[in-house]
């Protein structure tokens, strides 16, 4: 076995490998997730999407369809971050080895591939001996192949059901309807030394130190439809997973990853700036830290900001676990960022925005360390007050505890190490019920959930949200209302009062104002008061239901518990509602006219306009362009009325709503639907989604409809920006009065603006073929009329050159076949100032002549 191949050799050979099957290279997409059901690229398909469900497999910059593909792809998974550095097999961020099939090779070559590279001489070279698999229950098709072609013995190859292996888990009997299908595991036996048991016990106990799982191979093959049934696919795919940092660990015989030659001089680096050695499975610290940074540095570089909401909630997250790591491994000035060269040594020839952003993610980090830096100090002296009214051997209560986590960010195994120092222990189990508690009361608006790592603004909401519960949203109905001020936040700060010219977040317990959501932008307004106003210029939810409206005051002064009155821009929600009840009638004229193939892949709705970014494969025709407009517009007309519903997910789905593709929804969902359908070939079109923004009550409020732009996105990814209403007339009146002026320069009317145009390409038309034998007649008579030729003996062959004056490039071509004629030489040479040209005989060539050498030499 190959054992000394760095990581950085080993990707180099996967991508290497397959593309000597014929499979294209792309790079690696960013961490931010190409579409929006995750905000993470969390998988190595997941750019891939589009061409898994059905679109054109076609890709920037490669021409033609391309149905085979590897990449070397980065991922962030932060769904079990707790456990980071606690074993030695997770991580945030890892590399995804993955070759990709979209109608092209299946199972069959799918195994083939994976073992010839795993144990290949010039490959990985791994003793086949030590490769084990698993298979799902029934895939005889998958067993014959391991069996008989690649010569695995049956007693190494387990059979799972569904819930093991079958991507998604257990999809033929819990769902979700879509793509679907078996998948094959391989494991490396470590030996011994890892642990006692046999490939057979895995059968039970599905967790083994000693079977390492290395590659997941994918097979989808069915679609699952309602009722558990298993369709065939019209083409089957394969999307395959080989961990780079697990076959790393194995190639280079060592016992984790933390100890590869990607993590291991972070893991030493942080030994000799802590004091603290490294110690295998005990320093936690250590591990956590070095992984971290290195997610860290990984996702700055691709433009995330540490922020207090989505994906950069989670990363601050993430860097302060490590900053609170590197706290316990007494370190108390900011260092983290200290580490980032080394992440950028180690895998910037792979991710050159490493390089290019290295002094970035290296001030972002410091900044953020040396804030939380702070917060530790400020939980630290409040604790220590407390331990100080606490005897020795007494317990500090899981309240105080909790308030310490919760209200101040201070980590729970923190105060547990203070408290001995004291010698006072924790109630830990009054620790954990005051967290489920708070827990339960957040998790409805909350998608990440609670962390003692995450201070700041999202302490005082919590405080907020705890006390008053969720906003209270009436502004489906109401577009002013009454409402009490809860909370004005600034900079991460909690103020009593605002005065005027000040701008913060003003949190009401009761507001008309939409949050932006689902892609419909958040309302805007004004707050009023006594003796008071101030303009809401947005909206906006937080993870614990309150909705935050950015408040700039004009006149007065806000107080929190003061009384307001919310008023919403009348004009432009009535706007932004007929943006997004059309955004609804595109989606469904999009999926009528194109096929059921068509997904929404983003959105915004604004006041001024919409823009549907959804998964297709080709450029729409113009006909079908116009004819999605008109069913648009049909609906428009009907003047349907547009309801909406709250029920049961299944509920529902029962009805044929439309849902987001792998959307997370709640138990209870809002359907909103036009009351009526519209006619399209030989059926009625409809429209019913899962939504919760605003729309219009009749179609007919949308006025009209008109798509301005449709074009290409990304790969299978296309989109269309449209208007609606008063908008859409405005942009229509703009068209004409353009076709109105341009029809007057070309002094014509605009109905015979097309017959004049014709007619001016045709005079164009004639003057370049005039121009073109004007330039032909140039050469020929030069080439006739004595031009200096010149044949000479160079390297054993006859040349003839000849210099021509005032010719284009496009005609030397044919001027040096003329002159290769007329002279009888080996070579022909034709330069003019504008070009070069050789030309060689057959005769020559056959004696080792090369025209292009020539032309490279000549010129230089």
């Amino acid at each position: 076995m190959t054992s000394a191949l760095t990581t950085a050799e080993i990707r180099e050979k996967y991508l290497s490998f397959f593309e000597g099957k014929g499979h294209l290279r792309l790079p690696s997409h960013s961490l931010i997730a190409p579409d929006p059901t995750t905000l993470f690229t969390v998988a190595g398909m997941q750019p891939f999407k589009p061409q898994f469900l059905g679109a054109a497999a076609r890709f920037p910059g490669h021409e033609g369809e391309r149905k085979r593909v590897t990449t070397a792809q980065k991922c962030l998974r932060v769904n079990d971050i707790e456990n980071v550095g606690r074993t030695l097999r997770h991580c945030s961020l890892l590399e995804m080895l993955g070759n990709f099939s979209f109608g092209d090779y299946f199972k069959r070559d799918a195994i083939l591939f994976a073992w010839e590279f795993l144990t290949g001489a010039e490959w990985l070279a791994l003793d086949p001996a030590k490769l084990h698999v698993t298979i799902y229950k029934d895939d005889q098709e998958a067993f014959d192949v391991w069996t008989r072609e690649c010569g695995l013995p049956e007693e190494r190859i387990l059979r799972f059901d569904a819930d093991e292996n079958f991507w998604p888990a257990d999809a033929p009997a819990k769902g979700p309807n879509g793509p679907c299908g078996p998948c094959s595991e391989i494991f490396y036996d470590r030996g011994p030394d890892f642990g006692s048991d046999t490939w057979a016990d895995y059968q039970e106990t599905r967790e083994s130190a000693r079977f390492l799982e290395i590659w997941n191979l994918v097979f989808p093959q069915y679609d699952r439809q309602d009722g558990g049934v298993l369709a065939d696919l019209p083409y089957k795919n394969i999307d395959t997973g080989m961990g780079l940092e697990r076959i790393a660990s194995v190639l280079q015989n060592v016992p984790d990853f933390y100890s590869n030659d990607v993590f291991l001089p972070l893991v030493t680096r942080v030994a000799e700036l802590s004091g603290k050695p490294y110690e295998g499975v005990t320093s936690l610290s250590h591990r956590v830290i070095a992984e971290h940074v290195r997610s860290v540095s990984m996702t700055v570089a691709d433009g995330v900001t540490l922020s207090n909401t989505g994906r950069g909630y989670v990363i601050r997250k993430i860097l302060r676990r490590a900053s609170r790591h590197a706290y316990l491994l007494g370190l108390r000035e900011p260092v983290l960022h200290t580490l980032v060269g080394l992440v950028v040594e180690r895998m910037g020839g792979a991710y050159p925005e490493l390089r290019e952003r290295q002094a970035e993610v290296e001030a972002a980090i410091r900044a953020e360390e040396t804030r939380f830096l702070t917060t530790l100090e400020s939980g630290t002296t409040r604790l220590e007050a407390i331990l100080a009214k606490i005897e020795k051997g007494e317990m500090l209560s899981g309240t105080e505890a909790f308030t310490l986590y919760d209200t101040y960010g201070f980590p729970l195994d923190l105060t547990r190490e203070i408290a001995e120092e004291y010698g006072v222990g924790v109630d830990e189990a009054g620790f954990d019920r005051a967290l489920e508690e708070q827990q339960e009361r957040a998790r409805a608006g909350s998608k990440y959930g609670k962390s003692e790592l995450f201070g700041d603004v999202q302490e005082a909401l919590d405080e907020v949200a705890r006390t008053h519960g969720a906003t209270d949203f009436v502004g489906y109905e109401d577009l002013v209302t009454e409402g009490r001020v809860l909370a004005v936040v600034e900079r991460g700060e909690t103020l009593t009062r605002l005065p005027a010219g000040s701008a913060a977040q003003v949190v009401l317990d009761r507001t008309p104002f939409y949050a932006e959501g689902g892609g419909e932008v958040g309302d805007r307004g004004w707050l009023e008061w006594q003796g008071g106003r101030g303009f809401v210029r947005d909206t906006r939810k937080s993870p614990q239901g309150l909705f935050l409206h950015d408040l700039t005051v004009e006149e007065g002064e806000l107080t929190v518990g003061a009384s307001v009155r919310g008023v919403v821009d009348l004009p432009e929600r009535l706007s932004t509602q007929r943006h997004h009840t059309a955004t609804h009638l595109l989606h469904a004229a999009l999926r009528a006219v194109l096929g059921s193939g068509v997904r929404q892949a983003g959105s915004l709705v604004s006041p001024d306009r919409l823009r549907f970014d959804f998964s297709h494969g080709a450029t729409l025709t113009p006909e079908q362009v116009r004819e999605v407009e008109r069913l648009v517009n049909r609906w428009v007309q009907a003047d349907f009325p547009v309801t909406y519903a709250y029920m049961s997910l299944d509920e529902a789905r029962a009805t044929g709503a439309m849902a987001l593709f792998g959307e997370k929804y709640g138990d209870t969902v809002r359907v909103v639907s036009v009351e009526g359908g519209v006619p399209f070939q030989d059926h009625v079109v409809t429209s019913r989604e899962l939504c919760g923004g605003a729309h219009v009550k009749r179609t007919g409020e949308i006025g009209s409809f008109v798509i301005v732009s449709e074009e290409g996105l990304a790969a299978g990814v296309r989109r269309v920006e449209a208007l609606a209403g008063e908008a859409a007339t405005a942009y229509v009146r703009e068209q004409l009065t353009t076709l109105s002026d341009l029809a007057l320069t070309l002094n014509t009317n605009p109905a015979g603006l097309a017959e004049r145009l014709a007619g001016l390409q045709g005079q164009l038309r004639d003057l370049n073929a005039q121009v073109t034998t004007l330039r032909r007649q140039l050469t020929q008579a030069q080439m006739g009329g004595g031009a200096a030729q010149d044949v000479r003996e160079l390297g054993g062959f006859r040349v003839a050159s000849l210099r021509l004056t005032g010719v284009e490039a496009s005609e030397l071509r044919g001027a040096a076949d003329d002159l290769l004629d007329r002279s009888g030489a080996d070579l022909a040479v034709v330069a003019s100032d504008r070009g070069l040209v050789v030309k060689a005989s057959r005769d020559a060539v056959s004696r080792g002549a090369h025209a292009g050498q020539l032309v490279g030499k000549l010129a230089l």
